[in-house]
């Protein structure tokens, strides 16, 4: 079984800054992308920032030039570096990990989900 923790998110206001973490952790042979995703009330869940093995990440346009996604793979780890937040980044932000192959039999490819962390950005 494969577990996604993640952290870093809560309440700040517009201009500021957050770190989100999310680590990975169980049978884990390697993971082809991690990326986040987010999910404001009333809308679909939609992409943030994506990082695969051996690409360049890509990010939705509402945010390029103010997060940064980075992966640390010996920790099966990715992190969301936020800056310049704005009211519209308000949302649940969930970590992905796909392309998941297991240590033990079936190894899949497999697709996980975290439980999602809130980001509120509000004066």
């Amino acid at each position: 079984q494969v577990r996604l923790v993640e952290s870093g998110g809560g309440l700040v206001q517009p201009g500021g800054s957050l770190r989100l973490s999310c680590a990975a952790s169980g049978s884990i042979f390697s993971i082809y992308a991690m990326g986040w995703y987010r999910q404001a009330p009333g809308k679909q869940r939609e992409l943030v920032a994506r990082s695969n093995s051996g690409g360049l990440p890509n990010y939705a346009d509402s945010v390029k030039g103010r997060f940064t996604i980075s992966r640390d793979n010996a920790k099966n780890t990715v992190y969301l570096q936020m800056n310049s937040l704005k009211p519209e980044d308000t949302a649940v932000y969930y970590c992905n990990a796909d392309g998941v192959v297991l240590t033990a039999l079936p190894r899949g490819p497999y697709d996980y989900w975290g439980q999602g962390t809130q980001v509120t950005v509000s004066a």
